[in-house]
């Protein structure tokens, strides 16, 4: 990339981008999102801010702006921030209520995935569609007898001539049915051992044979799909890396989901705390008192409260060690597992504070407090199964951390 072209890519974005101190950073920062969010939220209700069209609508808003590929190389187009720069990012998206994306698998796992194991050609077709958010990606993982347990995975992907052709089943897909790419594990050997014949294939979901299947979900959503392939042939230039060799680039994604990628979520269950707080202050039992001043409860937040932060101490950990380029899948691990299972604690209280009316759901009072706080904790349910389930990971803590026997 020639000095010209590496300057105009840098030059890329808002000018708070190119600030000279992270103060001066995180100030354009936030007054940018203090401008951009309400003029694009504009009359937009409660529920329908959720939505996932607003949801994709800002994502796409801030690539159009530049705010993508935040820590890409500048050859690749993007910014090169800092992890630092990065962190305070996410933070300030998340403390102005900023709504999560619908292409985090895209941006947080293809993206670096790429970058790290790509051929000249994937990147130059795939990177720039990701950083426009012109294309959306999910990841084809789980099955119906491999989820925890990926390596039992059973989708195969024969080689014929060219092509691989793919016959199997993925679920809980997130988004697949809005995806046009997917990100998917084969089996490309049956005869190897359960690690060493899987490989990585960039599946266009466009392709014959392709069905995607939505999940309604206990919310009413439905974001997760089944995913069929029948006789689905893809290019072999599609694959990623090695053939049989994915094991390998899949636990690199993986590293990439659970490092870094929760960082955000912690500081949205600070703000999500905060809001709990208030909440419960505001409500009040027939005898006047407020939820606040119930001991159970105030004790309850109280140990949330010392758990998000301890939670946030771990997080700067993580991110100074991968400045300094060293990862630790046992701290990425306990800081999933931690959030995770304190998200939904989180919830739970809220469900307290709110009393008989949580019953009422999230379907029946979607624009109204109590129907976001129900949809959320109906949602939760999910968090202590995605990226791993909470006994995976401790059995990561325990093996790699404390030396515990398999």
């Amino acid at each position: 990339m020639s000095a010209a072209t590496r300057l105009e890519a840098g030059a890329r974005g808002p000018a708070f981008l190119r600030a000279d101190s992270d103060a001066g950073f995180r100030a354009g920062l936030k007054s940018w999102l203090a401008t951009e969010l309400p003029a694009l939220a504009g009359a937009r209700g409660p529920a329908e801010a959720n939505s996932i069209a607003f949801r994709l609508a800002w994502e796409s808003h801030c690539c159009r702006v530049g705010l993508s590929g935040l820590g890409w190389p500048l050859e690749e187009g993007g910014h090169a921030l800092s992890l630092a720069r990065q962190a305070i990012y996410h933070e300030e998206c998340a403390r102005a209520g900023t709504p999560l994306p619908v292409n985090m698998i895209g941006h947080g796992i293809v993206a670096p995935t790429l970058l790290a194991f790509g051929d000249a050609a994937q990147k130059a077709r795939f990177l720039p569609r990701i950083l426009d958010n012109s294309e959306v990606w999910c990841q084809g993982y789980s099955e119906p007898g491999a989820g925890s347990d990926l390596a039992a995975l059973r989708l195969s992907a024969r080689r014929d001539g060219e092509e691989y052709v793919l016959n199997g089943q993925k679920i809980w897909t997130s988004f697949a049915d809005l995806s046009q790419w997917c990100l998917l594990l084969a089996r490309t050997d049956a005869s190897a051992t359960r690690h060493a014949g899987i490989s990585v294939l960039l599946v266009d979901m466009s392709l014959q044979g392709v069905t995607c299947r939505p999940i309604r979900q206990i919310t009413g959503e439905a974001d997760f799909n089944e995913v069929f392939f029948d006789n689905v042939r893809v290019p072999a230039s599609a694959r990623l890396g090695p053939e049989n060799g994915g094991w390998r680039l899949a636990m690199a994604a993986a590293n990439f989901e659970r490092s870094t990628y929760f960082v955000p979520r912690v500081v949205r269950m600070q703000a999500e705390l905060e809001a709990l707080i208030r909440l419960a202050a505001e409500r009040r039992q027939a005898d006047g008192c407020a939820m606040l001043e119930v001991p159970g409860i105030r004790a309850a937040i109280t140990d949330l409260g010392l758990k998000t932060h301890a939670m946030r101490l771990m997080a700067e950990d993580i991110l100074t060690e991968a400045e300094r380029g060293q990862t630790s899948g046992v701290s990425s691990s306990t800081l999933k597992l931690l959030w995770s299972e304190n998200h939904q604690r989180l919830f739970d209280v809220a469900m307290e504070v709110l009393g008989p009316e949580a019953a009422l759901g999230p379907q029946e009072v979607s624009g109204a407090a109590q129907g976001r706080w129900a949809r959320d904790y109906l949602w939760t349910r999910a968090e202590t199964i995605l990226a791993g389930t909470s006994e995976v990971h401790r059995n990561i803590i325990a093996e790699r951390g404390l030396g515990l026997p398999k």
